[in-house]
């Protein structure tokens, strides 16, 4: 093994609690709409945290710069965007860290850190890289979060997904221009005083009143086509990722519909379950993550009957509905790539009508090429209306291409919508 790979693998920059005090965190902008929440709730907790938003083509050419050309895209985006923010002149370079989750599952999302860490070795080895995950990963380095602060995380999660949600249901049939951003604006804010000041416990209240903000808008009854957003969980959420897929569809005159951050929760917890259940890994972590599973799951089905009752807004998909319609494709063993969420969520939005769907795939996961353009036959079979275009995210397709195939799809949306 060279020094240089020695350098960067066993000896770099450790995060400790006293930097909380002394430097500033960049996060990479992977969840816009939950992140307009969770940054702040990280800024109460004292840590001074910055959501990246440098987003041009210098990010991506950067990425390619620094990691291996057979590296999966989103990893490709993360890397570009530190390294851009970190050249732009606009951070004390001694006293800046990087933050990165880390699912623990089989794939470069288990494997980040090293690589993200490569990338700094060259230009910015003192800049400490700090891991967020549940899985037992660097040990020696990862963000410590308390039971307080993971119920703080887990409302905000809630509460980013209601937004977008309702925001997304808003803006497309908005009878003046500019209402739904300004009911997003306001509902932001309100969640936002609520971790300053106390009550963001309190979920249903909360919920209520993000419906109530956007229901006051006044809406068109023009019929108009919704349209998915399935796939892998960066290019499905980043706009960095999509190359700003949901404006892309507002422009278009259709309604975006991106399923809701905590179902991607929830299949993690169930992946840990099936684990103990189908391969027989620690039946104590099993038993404990059962609990949380059914206690996020009640907090779930509670902000549902908020929707049915108010009756402005389709509610979101209940997770347990997503997992048997996972059942009719895929077993629910299959878990890598997002795996058997993808098409159990394309199985879903074809339930309720939101028949056309864009399956997002970043260049470099083979799982996810497999779990959704392999599914796509399958889905199809069972509902002959579906209307699914696959996207290939990555550093050499251009906006324009993605475009005009996602067009394609909207000419025959257009069609069927009669």
């Amino acid at each position: 093994m060279s020094d240089k790979i020695k350098d960067y693998t066993t000896v770099y920059p450790k995060w400790d609690k006293s930097m909380k005090a002394t430097h500033k965190i960049l996060v990479p902008d992977m969840l816009p709409w939950h992140f307009l929440i969770i940054e702040k709730v990280l800024r109460f907790e004292g840590y001074d945290l910055e959501v990246l938003k440098n987003e041009n083509r210098a990010v991506i050419d950067e990425g390619l710069k620094h990691v291996h050309n057979d590296t999966c895209y989103p990893c490709l985006c993360v890397v570009g965007q530190y390294i851009n923010a970190l050249k732009s002149g606009n951070y004390d370079l001694e006293h800046t860290a990087l933050m990165m989750t880390q699912t623990g599952g089989g794939c470069r999302a288990s494997n980040y850190m090293p690589l993200i860490r490569k990338a700094l070795a060259a230009e910015f080895p003192q800049i400490p890289v700090i891991s967020i995950n549940f899985s037992g990963l660097e040990k020696d380095n990862a963000f410590k979060i308390g039971v307080k602060l993971f119920l703080k995380l887990a409302y905000a999660i809630f509460y980013g997904d209601s937004i977008m949600w309702c925001y997304n249901q808003t803006k497309p049939y908005e009878s003046n221009a500019g209402d739904a951003d300004k009911a997003r604006g306001q509902a932001v804010d309100y969640v936002v005083g609520l971790y300053e000041k106390g009550g963001y416990n309190k979920y249903k209240k909360v919920n209520k009143k993000i419906i109530e903000i956007f229901a006051a808008v006044p809406r068109t009854k023009e019929k108009k086509v919704k349209v998915g957003i399935v796939g892998e969980i960066y290019v499905k959420y980043s706009r960095l990722g999509n190359n700003n897929l949901e404006s892309f569809l507002l422009s278009e005159n259709c309604e975006p519909v991106v399923p809701a951050l905590i179902d991607f929760v929830l299949y993690c917890i169930v992946n840990v379950i099936n684990d103990y259940k189908f391969y027989g890994h620690n039946k104590g972590t099993a038993f404990i993550y059962d609990k949380v599973y059914k206690l996020v799951h009640h907090m779930q089905k509670n902000i549902i009957r908020l929707f049915e009752e108010d009756g402005n807004f389709t509610p979101v998909h209940d997770f347990e509905h997503l997992r048997k319609c996972a059942d009719k494709v895929l077993n629910q063993g299959v878990k890598m790539g997002e795996g058997w969420l993808i098409p159990a969520e394309m199985a879903a939005l074809a339930e309720t009508g939101v028949p056309n769907i864009v399956c997002a795939q970043p260049f470099g996961c083979l799982p996810n090429h497999i779990a959704g353009k392999g599914a796509i036959r399958t889905l199809k079979n069972l509902y002959p209306d579906e209307n699914i275009v696959a996207v290939d995210y990555d550093p050499s397709a251009t906006k324009v291409n993605q475009e005009n195939r996602i067009k394609l799809m909207l000419a025959t949306a257009r069609e069927n919508l009669g």
